[in-house]
């Protein structure tokens, strides 16, 4: 059997193909995994955008409730104990009395 030498350009160039080829694959495989684990984030960041929208909705519906006119009303008639105007208490801005 009979070996065959190799030069020291074809050694070189048999290393740097490798190592490009070696490289090309690293590559490969880092933007693949890559691609999943943002495709991961992706999903988990839209769930929890749904959820923050549902939070977001619940609590409009709840100041809408908390500012409702006739829970005002009846508060401040229960726990402030106010009372509607008599007439002689109410001033009209820019109406000339006589």
């Amino acid at each position: 059997m009979v070996r065959k030498k190799y030069t020291w350009k074809q050694l070189v160039l048999g290393i740097g193909l490798a190592l490009l080829l070696l490289g090309n694959l690293t590559f490969y495989i880092w933007y693949q995994s890559e691609s999943i684990r943002l495709g991961y984030r992706i999903h988990e960041l839209e769930i929890k955008a749904e959820k923050l929208r549902e939070e977001i909705k619940r609590l409009e519906t709840r100041k809408e409730a908390l500012l409702s006119l006739d829970r005002i009303d009846r508060l401040a008639r229960e726990k402030l104990g106010l009372k509607e105007p008599k007439s002689d208490q109410i001033i009209f801005e820019n109406q000339v009395v006589r």
